[in-house]
This record gives C-alpha cells, structure tokens and sequence, in this order.
C-alpha cells in the first residue's frame, strides 16, 4: 500500500525520478510493515519450523508416557506421523530423540513451551495446530487418560489457552476424527458435524457458514506456509481441512445450503 502513496508523492513533488524514490521507500515501509504483522524472512521461517517441529515431538513423547507407559499404538501413530511427514533419515533421527527426550520422566515440558511461545507464539494458528496434533496423539490409543488431559489442559495454559477455550477446541476436534476417512464413524454423525465445526443446530445458516469459512482459512496452507509451518506438516492440516469439509456437506445437505 505504502508503495503506491510514495509513487504518488514523489511523483507530485519531484515528477519521474521522485516517484521512483518514492517507490523504493514505500517498499521498504510494506516489508518491515508485513515483517511485523507475522511475515517471516526465509532465516526467519526455518527457525520456526525447526521450533515448532521440536515443541510437537517433544510434547508428543510426554504425552505418551503421561499415563506411565508408552503404548505401542502410540509407537505406531508416532511412526505414521513421521511417515506421513516425508521425513528423511536425519530428520526421522532428530525427531526420535525430541521424542525421547519428552519421553524421560524428568522432562519439564513448561521451558519447552515457553521456547515455542517465543518464537511462534504471535501467530494463533501455529499455536492451534501444536494442540490439535497433540489432541489427535492422546486419542491414538482409543483412550483419554485423565493424565492426558491433565497435561494437554497444562501445554494449552502456557500457549494462552484457558480451560474453556481448550475444552472447546478439544471438542471440535474429537468430533472432527469422526469424519476421517471419509465419513462419519458414529451413529449420531449430524449431531458430530456440527460440534466438528464449533457449532449447534441451533445456529443460524449464516452462522455456520462463518464458523466453517473461518477453520477452512485457518487450515489454509499459504497462511500456514507463511507463519512458518513445515511444508510437510501442510499434509496433515490438508487432511484435517477434508475432515471439516465433510462435516459442512452433512450440514449443507441438511439444510438445504
């Protein structure tokens, strides 16, 4: 924006070379101006991927051992994780050892979120994303152990999440797994599409075509991209955004959308 008001000035006040001038100045205002607002720098965005990959295995291994063992259909969606990521062998290996590491009972996982909150925290998308994966992995192994909730309750505090806004999310989410794989894996799916999208049928058309607009822009993968979401964890949230879009086709067909 800033570079079309310099062109418009300087051309004003110094004709073709001040607008060139002013060109160069007003570019420079949108970057720091676009820097500020979340945009990152390439340095910038593979130091947040790098943190945000560590703060997911790393939580991702305390949560499997919160219950105090770490079961083998946790080993497993860990594993499928790393597989759907496209992992090379390096990364695979670090990925292990953050796993290991929030694995060990000892682990504290507070300084860990607060290293991710540091370098993530002004974006609210990337802080969802870690809960959400997170959520996923305690319900890999079919059950919800009160430890678990306990910690994943612990992790959304130091993110800025209250108990009631994790609830909710927590909420959306369960009911989102219900459409993996295409379609609803429960008797009640009508009543799961509309908690998968944050909603009730006691919402207006309007308003849940705002609820629906607004998770499908946070999955969006240039907005992720851009706050500094590993490019293969885009998969993920692609496949999590597939899930939402079913639940709204149940609702759309319902009602007559």
């Amino acid at each position: 924006m800033f570079k079309f008001v310099g062109i418009i000035a300087g051309y004003y006040l110094f004709g073709f070379f001040g607008a060139l001038l002013g060109l160069f100045i007003g570019s420079v205002i949108d970057r720091v101006r676009a820097l500020g607002q979340g945009a990152l720098n390439p340095m910038q965005n593979a130091l947040r991927q790098t943190i945000f990959l560590e703060a997911v295995f790393v939580s991702m291994g305390k949560l499997a051992k919160a219950d105090g063992r770490v079961s083998e259909d946790e080993i497993a969606h860990v594993e499928q994780f790393m597989q759907k990521l496209g992992m090379t062998p390096e990364h695979r290996r670090q990925a292990i050892i953050w796993f290991k590491q929030g694995a060990a009972p000892d682990f504290d996982i507070e300084p860990a979120c607060r290293k991710f909150m540091a370098a993530c925290g002004g974006t609210h998308n990337l802080k969802e994303m870690l809960l959400i994966y997170l959520i996923v992995m305690a319900l890999a192994d079919g059950h919800y152990h009160p430890a678990e909730e306990k910690l994943l309750t612990d992790i959304a505090g130091y993110l800025g999440y209250g108990p009631e806004a994790f609830k909710r999310l927590l909420d959306m989410v369960v009911n989102q797994t219900h459409f993996a794989g295409g379609q609803a894996n429960t008797g009640a799916a009508l009543e799961d599409a509309y908690k998968a999208l944050g909603v009730s049928k006691d919402n207006t058309d309007a308003e849940i075509k705002r609820a629906y607009r607004k998770l499908m822009s946070q999955y969006h993968p240039d907005k992720l991209m851009g706050q500094g979401m590993p490019d293969d964890m885009i998969k993920m949230a692609t496949e999590q955004a597939k899930d939402i879009q079913l639940a709204y086709d149940l609702i759309k067909k319902e009602r007559n959308l």
